[in-house]
């Protein structure tokens, strides 16, 4: 009767421990010399013996079993415990055949026995169970409280139970903690009536059904990866591509702000489920792709792009540095990009217009680009460098009045005498962008204006200077109202050409040389004054009208 009440708790044991299917499981059996004690005529040995056959024969042969013995091989020794059976398939067998040759002599170091099936389990990464079968107290000194503890804290699902024969409550209680400190039970073989509750609580009962596993979360529902071409390459490490998800109505309409964005050859987020429209911008290039997402999976858009990648570098000369000055423009289908000096760009698959100026200088070049590809090319914006000075006379001195105007003209002019202008500046030194070619660089100062013809060539810097041939006359009239300067000389008409005038006391002008008129009004009933003034080409004249 006693082997049948337990095989029912160990069977109960099988039942009840969700390891059997999950992990696996170590029996320890107690081998001790108490097992000799009797239970109804009949040794505790024999009945764990013919225990373990009848459970080991109801079990599924894929469940991972092992055994544990300890107090079978020497007397008095708190060390006398063996891995007997290794946890596996198939070794009910192999479990049974070592317990019927066991012969029980020892103590019983329970204890240590269960941490070394649990060691044996690597509890600290796999779901495991032992189950301790056992006819007496701990005989070695250890704590089974303490270590169901230890266990519990450290196993990752770790359970073991315990089976006590003919245990006295108080006996029970220093074992059954080990049980209910890592969530496992205690039971034991007195009587009937607690053979049936045990019975009740485990066989008789089955086990709830496992629900339904709920689908695995993910981190984001969303990932869009970059391409230039189809089949290309990820574009993981470009930083420079923005997305953008806009949620999309039953009808397909659009919301009025995106639901969300970022930068990156690869973008993730998570958003709710529905349908959306995913908007991508590489450079200046802009493609839309519709996408449907859902909350527990995660969906992968490949945007390609259809686009490559052009680098200009313009130059003054097929030979020359590129020119950090030089504006550069690509148009392409659906959009266009530019900027100064080096340029580099995505831009849409097929044919591109690359424009380059500097100042006047232009150049232009048709590019065919692939998607995927990276195209570099030289653009020759073929231009020189004019530096202007000027001088009063021949030699010297130098002009250095910020307000002297350059330009740099074509030699012919228009039907209507006109020549264009094609580069400018105020004040010597400094420079021009100018297209390769022959010109007239006029200077202007004051009153004064003169030419000089100058040849550019591309890539080369050219130094002219112009003589103005013309001199400064400085006025002095204390108390005057107004000054003004015409020439001495009248024209045919009788009118004296005027050089301009100044509402002033002083008044300074560069003029040609030659012979001129000062005439000073005065305020009241002073009378105007005039006075003769000589200008000479490269020499300051001063005048003083009293």
């Amino acid at each position: 009767m006693i082997a049948l009440r337990i095989f029912a708790l160990v069977a109960a044991l099988f039942v009840v421990s969700p390891a059997l299917s999950a992990g696996k499981t170590i029996i320890v059996l107690d081998a001790s010399g108490s097992m000799w004690g009797q239970i109804d005529g009949k040794t505790k040995i024999e009945i764990a013996r013919e225990t373990l056959k009848q459970v080991l024969g109801t079990i599924p042969g894929d469940t991972e079993l092992g055994l544990v013995a300890y107090g079978h091989r020497e007397k008095g020794s708190c060390s006398d415990i063996e891995t007997a059976v290794p946890p596996g398939k198939g070794t009910a067998g192999a479990i049974t055949a070592f317990a019927d040759k066991i012969n029980p002599k020892g103590k019983t170091p329970l204890t240590e026995a269960v941490r070394r099936a649990a060691e044996e389990l690597r509890i600290e990464e796999n779901e495991a169970t032992v189950i301790l079968v056992t006819d007496g107290l701990e005989t070695c000194e250890a704590d089974p409280c303490a270590l169901g503890k230890e266990l519990e804290a450290t196993g990752v699902n770790f359970t073991a139970h315990v089976v006590g024969f003919g245990l006295s409550d108080e006996e029970g209680r220093q074992v059954a903690c080990l049980a209910e400190n890592t969530g496992g039970l205690y039971l034991k073989a007195d009587d009937a009536g607690q053979l049936a509750e045990a019975l009740e609580a485990t066989v008789a009962k089955a086990p709830d059904p496992e629900p339904e596993p709920k689908p695995a979360a993910v981190e984001f529902n969303f990932k869009g990866i970059l391409r230039l071409a189809e089949g290309g390459p990820d574009m993981e490490q470009d930083g420079s591509a923005r997305w953008d998800l806009i949620a999309l109505d039953a009808n397909g309409a659009k919301a009025d702000r995106g639901t969300t964005g970022g930068y990156g050859g690869i973008f993730q987020d998570t958003v709710p489920a529905g349908k959306y429209a995913v908007t991508v911008k590489l450079g200046n290039i802009e493609k839309e792709f519709p996408v449907e997402l859902s909350e527990d999976r995660q969906t992968e858009l490949i945007a390609v792009m259809d686009a490559g990648f052009l680098r200009v570098t313009p130059k003054r000369t097929p030979d020359g540095e590129a020119d950090d000055s030089a504006r550069v423009d690509m148009a392409f289908s659906g959009g266009s990009d530019g900027g100064y000096g080096p340029t580099e760009a995505y831009v849409a698959a097929g044919a591109v217009t690359v424009t380059g100026n500097i100042d006047k200088a232009t150049a232009e070049e048709q590019v065919s680009v692939k998607a995927g590809e990276t195209v570099e090319i030289d653009l020759v914006i073929a231009s020189g460098f004019v530096v202007p000075t000027a001088v009063y006379a021949e030699g010297g001195p130098d002009v250095e009045d910020d307000g002297i105007r350059f330009e740099v003209r074509a030699v012919k002019a228009d039907i209507k005498g006109n020549r264009e202008t094609l580069a400018g500046q105020y004040g010597s030194g400094g420079g021009m962008d100018v297209p390769p070619g022959d010109y007239v660089l006029h200077a202007r100062l004051g009153e004064a204006e003169a030419e000089a013809p100058i040849t550019v060539k591309a890539g080369e810097r050219t130094e002219a200077t112009v003589n103005i041939d013309a001199g400064v006359l400085a006025i002095s009239a204390p108390g005057a109202r107004r000054i003004d300067i015409y020439s001495a000389k009248k024209d045919i008409q009788g009118n004296q050409k005027g050089f301009g005038g100044a509402y002033d006391e002083t008044m300074q002008e560069t003029l040609p040389p030659g012979e001129y008129e000062v005439r000073v009004l005065y305020e009241g009933d002073k009378a105007d004054k005039s006075q003769k003034a000589t200008v000479t080409a490269g020499e300051r004249a001063e005048v003083t009208v009293e």
